[in-house]
């Protein structure tokens, strides 16, 4: 029995996902970055996140070999550096503030916080890689401590109202 392919995708467009931009630098120092949301905590001891990379995306190759990477928690008010990283433009960071992680990895300024990972493990899974990390720095923000996550709903950007309500933005 096969789960019939747009049913299931619109079962899983109503999971509530955190939206997070995933950086890296390629083996001769470009930073590649773009937006994700099936990024999440696999366990406390020790610290790992894992990140799942479409194959088919222009930057899969820079994230699919990078030794590290660096996992962004976006602000509600973030949706256009949400967009600015889904899109396939080649200079995304040009345009954004941004340092160089103690990871080598790309740390975006002005988020929620950010998680660095070395990379432990990479596994095909279907039409994705995923990246498995352990975590070995980060922080959050002044505004990590009080602000809201950006938030991805039935394919719209949502904030939170409450614990209990997301509205559209």
């Amino acid at each position: 029995m096969t789960l019939e392919a747009r049913v299931f995708r619109r079962v899983m467009r109503s999971l509530v996902a955190g939206v997070t931009v995933v950086t890296v630098r390629d083996q001769r120092g470009h930073p590649w970055g773009l937006t994700a949301t099936a990024v999440c905590l696999v366990s406390w001891r020790p610290p790992l996140l894992l990140a799942c990379i479409e194959r088919g995306a222009d930057c899969h190759e820079p994230f699919a070999k990078a030794e590290a990477f660096a996992v962004h928690l976006l602000r509600d008010d973030q949706e256009d550096l949400s967009r600015h990283f889904a899109s396939k433009d080649v200079g995304k960071f040009e345009t954004v503030a941004w340092r160089d992680g103690d990871t080598g990895a790309p740390i975006l300024d002005g988020v929620l916080g950010h998680v660095e990972c070395r990379t432990t493990a990479r596994y095909p899974a279907g039409d994705h890689t995923i990246l498995l990390g352990e975590a070995v720095g980060g922080a959050l923000t002044a505004a990590g401590e009080t602000g809201a996550p950006l938030l991805h709903f039935r394919g719209e950007y949502v904030r939170v109202v409450s614990n209990a309500r997301v509205t559209p933005s």
